[in-house]
């Protein structure tokens, strides 16, 4: 089993994800996107496709040419029913590559909040067994929007679209693979990294029960 794990930059790599995925016998292959990754070069077929975030904004394909190249390259895959999960950047561009607008969120989001589950959301089974809201970390100014035949996953107060699915590709707005390694990193010269830091060890246990859910629900999804 092959899972290409798609990084726009060194700091944002797949976390607690990766881990679980090495852990149930994955090969990881990394398209590290910021080292030059080649998107038209022949691969193999890929068991899933992960697109992590990032601090760049989906149109700024001049600035970064990679995101064009990866825009064809979830384009093709979501349509030919790969499995593929984006998780916040790449959520939006997971949501850009069928068609969806991806503009400014109502409310830029930098920390814990939760998000609740819509009806579909509740019913689907990348969600089997997980509380409901979810407790989970953000950190976005924009948003997705909805693509034509995708359906809403989950929503929040201050921002409306936190996760869909179309086809056998999932969006995530949030970061559901955060550890207190990749929390430490981000948050290093911040004054709010020993407060995140606090709230992450008292989450833990819920975080890691609610992650290794979501992942094991994904895998029965692909196995399936």
């Amino acid at each position: 089993m092959i899972a290409l794990i798609i990084e726009h930059i060194e700091t944002e790599g797949p976390g607690t994800l990766g881990e679980f995925l090495a852990r149930r016998g994955y090969q990881l292959e990394y398209a590290r996107l910021y080292e030059g990754y080649d998107f038209s070069e022949k691969h193999p077929g890929y068991d899933l496709i992960v697109s992590m975030g990032g601090p760049m904004n989906v149109y700024e394909e001049e600035k970064y040419p990679f995101l064009a190249k990866e825009t064809v390259f979830l384009r093709k895959s979501v349509a030919e029913g790969s499995n593929v999960i984006g998780i916040c950047l790449g959520a939006q561009m997971v949501a850009k590559c069928c068609g969806a607008s991806v503009t400014q969120s109502p409310m830029r989001e930098v920390g814990w909040g939760t998000v609740a589950l819509t009806s579909s959301g509740l019913s689907d089974k990348i969600f089997a067994g997980v509380k409901n809201p979810l407790t989970v970390f953000q950190w976005h100014e924009d948003m997705f929007d909805i693509p034509k035949s995708g359906i809403l996953l989950a929503q929040s107060q201050e921002c409306p679209h936190q996760a869909f699915r179309i086809n056998r590709a999932y969006g995530f707005q949030f970061h559901v693979e955060v550890d207190a390694n990749i929390l430490d990193t981000w948050f290093h010269d911040s004054h709010e990294k020993e407060s995140i830091l606090n709230t992450y060890h008292d989450l833990a246990d819920e975080l890691k029960e609610q992650s290794e859910l979501i992942y094991g629900n994904l895998l029965k999804l692909i196995d399936g």
